[in-house]
């Protein structure tokens, strides 16, 4: 594996590690909802309300806007050439603009080449294109090991590579962020850009989907 970021993390090697990332999700959630329902409990928060705030922000609004970009990218060779070299501008020129999108980076998925991102440091994410950050990926055990043993956590996630594959970890900061282009799935060469972007999950955008 290599990794290029700026915080220049590059490795050839997988390390077993036995902590899992879903412990730290479950103590995530169970604190988080401890908060919501003493904010509910005191009359701060309609539940009904904040269901479809993180409904539509974490599967609905963000997840879809990147897949349309996607679509687009393998639809459009000049604006897939846009998005390579200028990922902000060519994001921006389709109207998705806003917090923690505005350095943005594109990375292409190739049969010979793997891209995932990760942010070691806290949870910098493009929210415009994806959403909100999902729990696993802010989680402690999630941003450790995507460095160190990036292939033992793609197969937790349900991604088996062949050694061939080059698997490139990226470090999201403050200053840039990331977005992964997956490979067009084979056979959909008929399929109009809404077909193709119903394709596209939040997963395959970060690279723990393939």
């Amino acid at each position: 594996m290599s990794g290029r970021s700026d915080h220049g993390h590059d490795h050839d090697h997988d390390h077993g590690h036995d902590h899992d990332h879903r412990h730290d999700d479950d103590t995530i959630t169970f604190r988080v909802r401890a908060l919501e329902r003493i904010a509910t409990e005191k009359g701060l928060v309609d539940p009904k309300a904040l269901e479809a705030l993180i409904e539509t922000y974490e599967h609905r609004v963000g997840p879809r806007n990147g897949a349309r970009v996607v679509a687009k990218a393998w639809t459009d060779p000049a604006y897939r050439e846009l998005l390579l070299r200028d990922a902000t501008t060519a994001i921006a020129s389709m109207g998705y603009v806003g917090r923690q999108s505005e350095h943005l980076v594109a990375l292409e998925n190739s049969p010979r080449v793997h891209n995932m991102v990760v942010c070691t440091l806290c949870s910098c994410y493009p929210w415009a294109v994806l959403g909100l950050p999902p729990v696993w990926y802010k989680s402690a055990p999630y941003r450790s090991r995507a460095v160190s043993d990036p292939r033992g956590v793609l197969r937790e996630f349900g991604v088996d590579l062949p050694q061939e594959v080059e698997v490139r970890v990226w470090d999201s900061t403050a200053e840039i962020r990331y977005l992964v282009i997956p490979e067009r799935p084979a056979g959909t060469e008929r399929l109009g850009e809404a077909e193709l972007a119903a394709l596209v999950t939040r997963d395959h955008m970060i690279g723990t989907a393939r």
